[in-house]
């Protein structure tokens, strides 16, 4: 809250594109960054535990499928796990429709999960879920 601004936040960097009007069906493996833009129904994955790996999805962009990645900014809708091992972005129009691990989390107003939040240290093996409970009216 109090550090620099955009401490710790990946510089991102396209090195591959899913564009707008494009659905994949199928599991997508990559390295560096992807921007998906389209569809995708099936899991996208970082290969080899790429710690530098970031995947963007905007706005108007689904994936349909689990979501396992170092960084993720997410401004669209994923229907699956996602399981983040450094830093997760929830842009307002995120919605996430499933449980979500994750070591650093910033989610902006608007944005929506609609799972579990489980918070993981780096390495950490164990299960702290993050149970959220509605507010009682008075």
């Amino acid at each position: 809250m109090f550090g620099k601004r955009g401490e710790g936040k990946p510089q991102f960097k396209t090195d591959s594109l899913i564009a707008m009007g494009t659905r994949i069906e199928g599991n997508v493996r990559f390295s560096g960054g992807l921007r998906i833009e389209g569809e995708v129904k099936g899991n996208v994955e970082a290969v080899g535990g790429d710690t530098s790996s970031v995947l963007f999805l905007s706005e108007k962009a689904t994936i349909e499928g689990e979501v396992t990645v170092a960084h993720f900014i997410a401004d669209g809708t994923v229907a699956g796990r996602v399981t983040v091992s450094e830093t997760l972005e929830l842009q307002p129009n995120a919605r996430i429709l499933g449980d979500v691990e994750y070591s650093l989390i910033e989610m902006h107003q608007g944005a929506v999960i609609e799972g579990r939040l489980v918070h993981r240290e780096k390495g950490d093996k164990g299960d702290k879920a993050v149970e959220l409970k509605l507010a009682a009216s008075n």
